[in-house]
């Protein structure tokens, strides 16, 4: 199998292509149809199948025989605890958690939230959630209660499962007040809760609406695999809008399952019995893709780990894991890594640590410098791999695909496109640009499987945000350009939304909550760059006429706003006061300039600007060289 061959099958012959790649998947009924076209110019791949994501990710390796190997191996260095699940322990806890799960009413097409840490019963709440065919949207546990409550209106749950607490550090955080606050703000609740008790910070249970988890789960009968349809949704997983409204993209079962099953294989070069790490979340979509379903489905033991690269104890838990656990291949975002050298930075404590078990590292989640892959290849003697994806793709959009022959790779850049992918780059008018002209990445349609074709009760939203800009193609909202080789060099998002740590955060939803303090006038939040998380916000102010105010007294009440609405998660600290913004005639904010300025890159000002010279004056106080009281 080669690189080559593959992707030209992928481009030419999509259907035959995809229809042999899911060959290798176990069925509870084949697909008669590979690929179906809609109206709407969205595409659904084995939408008439039968099958279940948990049986492909558990019971399919106990009856092949791999029931006693490991599959789940979790490590908490902030609870110093650490346990490991074969894949016939794994199935065993998480048909019992489905058969508790029915018992409370959850059935086929109900949705679940679970709003949890990086702790092993979550992992099995996903896969409890799809053995019955359940939807579940995973919350990320450092959202905060407004956040929640939005996610919560928009998926309306039977159920929702929580723990009493998270662990940040050495800070225990209790989430009962925060979801008691999230449950007052919806406008539909859930009637039951069920909560994991940790002993850090055990929840006060509320009568009649809480129910303890181990004890549901001791009185459950184990259930069997649902059979779903293909084009059924496995889950709903909210990203960031500009809008301030979150947007539910849908993953199906069937085009998940084939999509992981390839890419682990032939993107990863991963093979069953080999050990994975995603260091990440659940509440992303690496912690989907990457540590949950990925790996299961793939045969591999996948790392589940409760702690930091740094601080946990120090700089040398990554490579600590890495050994104690033989990991052969690891994913993470460059933040990661930039703290681990930044506090180890002649590589030490990874000195101390046997990573021969390691082949490869591949980083995503935002642009990789140069100088971190640099560091980190010299560092280890390993290959790094940069490769790009979305939350809407679910899997790799560009990669080196290392478990084909003759794959391409080259330092600097996200790589070539990955199989079932054409990405091409176009102007603002839709029209393609030659090799070097930067401008925005799309993809021709159709999407390979794998890839979300809508949003949770809302697609006309999903085609007017991806499909109608340029017909026949998916718009990313990245920014970029090719080479002459077809390599794809990703230099940021074309929208509102900034990449903090490897994390999109839509600087819309900052801005709406900046804008509600009774000083200000209008605002603008941008991402400027920051060696450690790759974008920090920055919120422009401009305040109401008259209005005397302190402008650090101010920046620190639209901190604690933030906070407060959207969550730490966000790194909301700096905001400036000016004396204007500067605008199109027609009174858009120039946003992208302003993201240029604070970047040190080159601009013109455009002809549609209003007043040419406020970019100086901006431009100082982006730099630092103005006072940031406001004239």
């Amino acid at each position: 199998m080669s690189y080559p061959q593959d992707y030209r099958r992928s481009l030419a012959e999509p259907a035959d292509f995809w229809a042999e790649q899911a060959r290798d998947l176990d069925w509870f009924r084949a697909p008669r149809e590979t690929l179906r076209a809609l109206d709407d110019g969205t595409h659904r791949w084995f939408a008439d199948a039968l099958l279940n994501t948990a049986y492909l990710a558990l019971d399919r390796h106990v009856e092949n025989g791999r029931g006693e190997q490991p599959a789940l191996l979790y490590d908490s260095p902030v609870s110093d605890v650490k346990r490991q699940y074969s894949y016939r322990q794994l199935r065993d806890e998480v048909a019992r958690l489905a058969g508790a799960l029915r018992a409370l009413g959850v059935e086929k097409g109900d949705r679940v939230v679970i709003y949890m840490p990086m702790v092993p019963e979550a992992a099995m709440a996903m896969l409890a959630c799809a053995r019955l065919g359940a939807v579940h949207s995973v919350v990320f546990g450092g959202f905060a209660p407004q956040e929640l409550a939005v996610r919560i209106d928009d998926a309306r749950p039977k159920l929702l499962l929580t723990a009493s607490c998270g662990i940040e550090f050495d800070r225990v955080i209790p989430y009962q007040p925060l979801v008691e606050t999230a449950l007052a703000l919806a406008e539909h609740p859930p009637q039951r809760v069920m909560v994991l008790q940790r002993p850090q910070a055990p929840a006060q249970l509320r009568g009649g609406r809480d129910l303890d988890w181990a004890q549901q789960v001791a009185q459950a009968s184990p259930v069997e695999p649902v059979p779903v349809l293909g084009g059924d949704p496995l889950y709903i997983l909210y990203t960031s809008g500009t809008t301030g409204r979150p947007k539910g993209i849908v993953r199906d079962n069937a085009g998940h399952a084939v999509a992981l099953r390839y890419c682990f294989e032939r993107v990863y070069g991963m093979r069953p019995g080999d050990v994975w790490w995603g260091l990440s979340d659940i509440g992303w979509v690496v912690g989907h893709s990457m540590i949950v379903y990925g790996p299961l489905m793939a045969g591999c033991a996948t790392v589940f780990y409760e702690g930091k690269p740094v601080r946990t104890p120090d700089a040398g838990a990554i490579w600590r894991v890495i050994e104690e656990y033989r990991v052969n291949a690891l994913t993470c975002a460059p933040t990661a890594i930039r703290a681990v050298r930044k506090e180890d930075p002649s590589g030490e404590r990874l000195a101390r640590h046997d990573l021969s078990s390691l082949r490869a590292l591949f980083l995503a989640g935002e642009r990789l410098d140069s100088s971190t892959h640099q560091w980190l290849e010299e560092q280890t003697a390993r290959p790094v791999h940069d490769h790009w994806w979305q939350t809407e793709t679910g899997w790799p959009v560009t990669a080196p695909c290392v478990g084909l022959d003759d794959y391409r790779r080259k330092a600097g850049s996200s790589n070539a496109a990955v199989p079932g992918y054409h990405v091409l780059v176009v102007n603002e008018e839709g029209e393609l640009l030659d090799a070097g002209q930067e401008g925005a990445i799309v993809v021709s349609l159709p999407l390979p499987p794998g890839c979300a074709q809508t949003l949770w009760n809302d697609s006309e939203r999903y085609r007017q945000a991806y499909l109608q800009a340029v017909p026949g193609h998916y718009l990313t909202g990245d920014g970029g350009y090719l080479d002459a080789d077809g390599f794809v060099y990703v230099m940021g998002r074309t929208d509102d939304v900034i990449n903090v740590a490897g994390h999109r955060l839509s600087t819309g939803e900052m801005e709406d909550r900046v804008a509600r303090h009774p000083a200000v006038a209008e605002c603008a939040v941008i991402g400027v760059p920051d060696d450690l998380k790759g974008q920090l916000p920055l919120a422009l102010v401009v305040c109401k006429e008259g209005v005397a105010i302190d402008p650090a007294a101010l920046q620190a009440e639209l901190v604690a706003r933030v906070r407060e609405e959207l969550g730490a998660l966000a790194c909301f600290q700096q905001v400036r006061v000016v004396r204007r913004l500067p605008k199109t005639r027609s009174g858009k904010i120039l946003r992208a300039v302003l993201r240029k300025i604070a970047a040190g890159e080159p601009y013109a000002p455009p002809a549609t600007i209003d007043d040419p010279a406020i970019l100086e004056e901006l431009a100082g106080v982006l730099r630092g060289e103005l006072s940031a009281e406001a004239p």
